[in-house]
């Protein structure tokens, strides 16, 4: 077995022999905190190539921890780097915390426009986190940040900022950006519901499920500014209306509908929500549902749902302790939960062959 340190490891993610690169990675994807801690510092002191590696297993690992460290990367001489270090922010955007997006948003004002200033734009409508620091800058007192908070949160159109653009009125900079913002976000709303009291007067099983497929059609597009909006819905009482908020969630994949979406998995009576819900958590593809997509699996409506929603978690790592299931349930009479099985089961097959060749790399010299 190999005595090297974790920071070792980590610094090996560049060596020239494939063992040693690959030995790093095993010891990265198993190392847990320490691992996290020997990246974010390999960001800070490394080579150009070490940053962009270590760069790239943060963004593997998700652990929001980096996420601060990850947007100094912005601000790199190399331009790789920075690349880098963008694509990983993208990547874990639905894991970063609030310190991450108030690093991000205070960088907003130091970018010169150009490519990085679109970059970084990019990154904040993208983080869901970011919309409370952009609340904040509104009430800087450069004109100049109130005015590029305003703009930022005027594209992303969240309910979150209702409050702040309603202080935010009686500032000159951004009064008319408030008030266009502000007549946005309650059209969309009325538009929201609307469309979902005319789905509760539906009557009649046939007619309510057509109904229901057209009130999603008929909103989908509103996209993103929806979602605060969808989740508040998933606790309607009408089974119909919470059918529909699921289904748009999922269709729209936002990050931030995981947590409420297992809710409705977890506790909701109604089975047909259950299978949206599922379906949703499915196309989003985070890996927090797991153990309910496990406990799914022996309920017969949402058996082929569970295992099509494993099949699509991004992260297989953490569907290697259930490897043996997947292997059992490759011979599943269902066809469809026995492809998924095998779907599944190969992915972790795959990583542990790579794994395996790294920790089997002859160590000498």
């Amino acid at each position: 077995m190999s005595k090297e340190t974790i920071e070792t490891l980590v610094s090996e993610l560049v060596h020239e022999e494939d063992w040693r690169r690959m030995r790093a990675t095993a010891a990265c994807v198993a190392g847990g905190p320490r691992a996290v801690h020997a990246l974010i510092e390999a960001l800070r002191s490394g080579s150009p190539e070490l940053k962009r590696e270590a760069a790239a297993m943060l963004a593997r690992l998700k652990d929001p921890q980096a996420g601060v460290a990850l947007v100094g990367l912005l601000q790199d001489e190399d331009d790789a780097v920075r690349k880098a270090g963008a694509a990983a922010l993208e990547q874990m955007a639905g894991v970063l915390d609030m310190e991450t997006a108030a690093a991000l948003v205070a960088l907003l004002p130091q970018m010169p426009d150009g490519d990085m200033r679109r970059l970084v734009t990019h990154l904040i409508g993208a983080i869901p986190t970011a919309v409370a620091p952009l609340c904040d800058m509104l009430k800087h007192p450069d004109p100049e940040a109130q005015v590029t908070a305003a703009t930022m949160l005027d594209q992303l159109l969240d309910p979150r900022s209702v409050d702040a653009f309603i202080d935010a009125m009686g500032q000159p900079a951004v009064r008319d950006i408030a008030v266009g913002t502000l007549k946005k976000l309650q059209a969309i709303r009325e538009r929201i519901d609307a469309a979902f009291n005319e789905l509760r007067n539906v009557e009649g099983a046939s007619e309510r499920e057509e109904a229901r497929m057209a009130t999603v059609i008929d909103l989908l597009g509103i996209g993103r500014p929806s979602v605060e909006i969808l989740i508040e819905y998933l606790e309607d009482e009408d089974w119909l209306v919470r059918e529909a908020a699921a289904d748009l969630l999922g269709k729209i994949a936002d990050v931030r509908a995981v947590e409420p979406l297992m809710k409705r998995l977890a506790r909701d009576k109604d089975t047909g929500v259950k299978e949206l819900a599922i379906k949703a958590l499915g196309l989003i593809g985070d890996a927090r549902p797991t153990p309910l997509y496990l406990e799914a699996i022996p309920i017969r409506p949402l058996r082929v749902y569970a295992m099509e929603a494993l099949a699509k978690i991004k992260d297989v790592e953490v569907l290697r302790p259930h490897k043996d299931l997947f292997d059992r349930l490759r011979t599943d009479r269902d066809g469809l939960v026995a492809y998924n099985a095998g779907l599944i089961a190969d992915k972790l097959e795959a990583l542990s062959a790579v794994q395996m060749t790294g920790q089997e790399g002859n160590p000498s010299p």
